[in-house]
């Protein structure tokens, strides 16, 4: 049976806007207030990133179902996704989230500076009520400039690192350090869009 809509478990407007931009109807079922979310997404003693994106995705997946039920609302494929930044073989830089202040941003950004690293999105739908989620994980090697400390400081200062894994958007101001890619750009966004139109086929969602 086709559906004509899903609920999108995830706050960010980037996820919104790609799934938009390839026309796919979504309702918001985002977390509820008061909701422990930020525990979910602490990474465990020695995570490596790979798992540490699928059981985050999956954990968000858990949660999305239980509010659902919550709801009562008419069933619909839930979609969540989760991002990280990792610098493979770096055991400070292997799980780089969201930066906690500036100051931490300062040391996430200039970690990355120079570096080559791995952007991880794992992407998971829910068919059914009764099913365990299905789980794609996209990977992207991303080269990053060199940056000063005077566009480090400058680039806090935007208010942009804040709110994103790695400390840094490709989509903003941040694409000006990025001088190559290999791998998905919707992927390094937030939600790449291959592995997510295998997953919305799956599920029979029909696009507009």
């Amino acid at each position: 049976m086709s559906n004509t809509y899903i609920y999108l478990a995830s706050q960010s407007p980037r996820r919104q806007e790609l799934l938009k931009q390839i026309g796919v109807r979504f309702e918001m079922l985002a977390p509820n207030p008061g909701e422990d979310s930020e525990s979910i997404e602490t990474p465990l003693p020695q995570e490596k990133a790979r798992a540490y994106v699928e059981r985050v995705t999956m954990a968000k997946s858990i949660a999305a179902l239980a509010r659902w039920k919550t709801k009562h609302l008419p069933w619909a494929p839930i979609l969540c996704a989760d991002t990280t930044v990792s610098l493979p073989n770096s055991l400070e830089g292997e799980i780089l989230g969201k930066p906690s202040d500036a100051a931490d941003a300062a040391r996430i950004l200039n970690m990355l500076s120079g570096q080559t690293h791995e952007v991880l999105t794992a992407v998971a739908i829910t068919l059914s009520p009764t099913e365990q989620p299905t789980c794609l994980v996209q990977v992207s090697e991303v080269q990053f400039a060199t940056l000063s400390p005077i566009q480090i400081e400058a680039y806090i200062a935007s208010g942009e690192p804040f709110g994103k894994a790695g400390a840094y958007g490709i989509q903003g101001l941040g694409g000006a350090f990025i001088p190559s890619i290999r791998g998905s750009y919707s992927g390094i966004m937030g939600l790449p869009l291959f592995e997510t139109i295998q997953l919305l086929d799956l599920a029979q969602v029909t696009r507009i």
